[in-house]
């Protein structure tokens, strides 16, 4: 890994640009970020999403455009023909599945499925980033737009990064934002270090055999095992996020038996889904965890198995980096806010800071925002421009 050093970082905000700037064509790209919402994809199917987003690229005619990195990824490069770094600058293609309540002209036009985490936003910015790069001349470097899919379900990312397109590219930084409301609107967040935890669901099994309700004893019933296991797993919990030592274990589901009356159940099922803000942390948890439910099994003479699902590594920043993107806030005059304790939920941007030196900030979405994942969330417009100028800045023009 290469370090990034000030002499490509030049922060200087001429008159010039600072009009160029202004004369971006804002409402194309709202436009654009409103098509986006209109026509929400799932994790995993975001085949149409990137279909536009390519199109869109090739348009500017980037040094290089691929499509289907790590299932529906798309991936575009910007070369300057300057010496300079190579920075990474990420996006995200995929919606949720939840039901819009808003009524707007550019609501879902599906059911059961719209952007309530702001992915629509995060990608046209990206877009509005591309144009730039495309219109300009005065930035060093290569610029790589990395707009990846299945962001929800922590399997995007790690897909990317194991293609071997990706795998052959040298990055000297990576950076990403995600919108948060609660935050006035434009603000940018910082912290350097930890900034997202590390996230992953179990599902635990467990199998003992069913018995007429009135002899239990003639059968394995799991109800005190389950029981038991959730007691353990809140014997393990720090809920304390000021402390490096953070770990949350929250129930998520719980099923037992059948809804038969004359049968003690034989099989059970509990899903936790677990927090921590390092890895090292969380395998701790982990081991922990698993070696619970083994003696807690045996004891009640239970087979048992285990899955995970979405996971999300850890989302640690870079210092130098968190650096680069206070210049550039700076530089643009917005106020930050510097954040005392990470955010809690899981971002799958956490495998690209274990790849490449890496920093992720937020960017507030107003303090009467809806919450991230309500059902009329959306997007702010007014945060096109202040994605795009971020990223501009971190990528540092000289000044003429």
């Amino acid at each position: 890994m290469r370090a990034i050093t000030n002499k490509y970082f030049i922060h200087h905000r001429t008159v010039k640009e600072i009009q160029m700037l202004a004369n971006q064509s804002w409402d194309e790209l709202q436009q654009m970020r409103r098509y986006i919402h209109a026509r929400p994809e799932l994790s995993g199917q975001e085949a149409a999403t990137a279909a536009y987003v390519y199109q869109q690229l090739a348009s500017l005619s980037p040094e290089v455009l691929w499509k289907g990195v790590g299932g529906t990824g798309v991936v575009a490069t910007f070369d300057s023909q300057k010496e300079g770094p190579h920075l990474l600058f990420r996006a995200e293609l995929d919606a949720l599945p939840i039901q819009e309540s808003n009524s707007f002209s550019h609501r879902s036009m599906y059911d059961g499925v719209s952007h309530k985490c702001g992915h629509d936003g995060h990608t046209t910015v990206l877009l509005g980033l591309a144009k730039l790069l495309h219109q300009e001349e005065n930035w060093k470097g290569k610029v790589s737009l990395l707009f990846q899919p299945a962001e929800e379900t922590g399997a995007g990312a790690l897909a990317m990064l194991q293609d071997t397109r990706i795998k052959s590219m040298q990055v000297d930084a990576a950076y990403a934002f995600h919108n948060l409301p609660g935050y006035p609107l434009g603000q940018v967040v910082v912290k350097p270090g930890a900034f997202t935890p590390a996230v992953q669901s179990i599902l635990l099994k467990l199998q003992g055999h069913t018995a007429h309700a009135a002899e239990p004893q003639n059968g394995l019933n799991p109800a005190l095992a389950l029981a038991e296991i959730l007691q353990h797993a809140k014997s393990l919990e720090h809920p304390h996020p000021e402390d490096e030592s953070f770990r949350l274990l929250t129930p998520v589901y719980l099923q037992m038996g059948e809804k038969a009356y004359g049968v003690s159940a034989g099989e059970g099922e509990v899903h936790l889904t677990l927090r921590a803000w390092t890895k090292r942390e969380m395998d701790s948890l982990v081991e922990q965890l698993l070696g619970g439910v083994k003696e807690i099994s045996g004891k009640h003479r239970l087979r048992w198995e285990h899955t995970w699902t979405d996971t999300f590594r850890a989302n640690f920043n870079q210092d130098d980096l968190v650096q680069q993107i206070q210049a550039s806030a700076q530089a643009n005059k917005f106020v930050i806010h510097d954040m005392e304790q990470p955010l809690t939920w899981g971002e799958d941007f956490g495998a690209f800071t274990e790849i490449f030196p890496a920093a992720m900030f937020g960017l507030g979405a107003g303090e009467d925002s809806p919450a991230l994942h309500h059902e009329d969330y959306d997007f702010p417009d007014a945060l096109i421009e202040v994605g795009v100028k971020m990223f501009w800045g971190i990528i540092g023009q000289s000044s003429p």
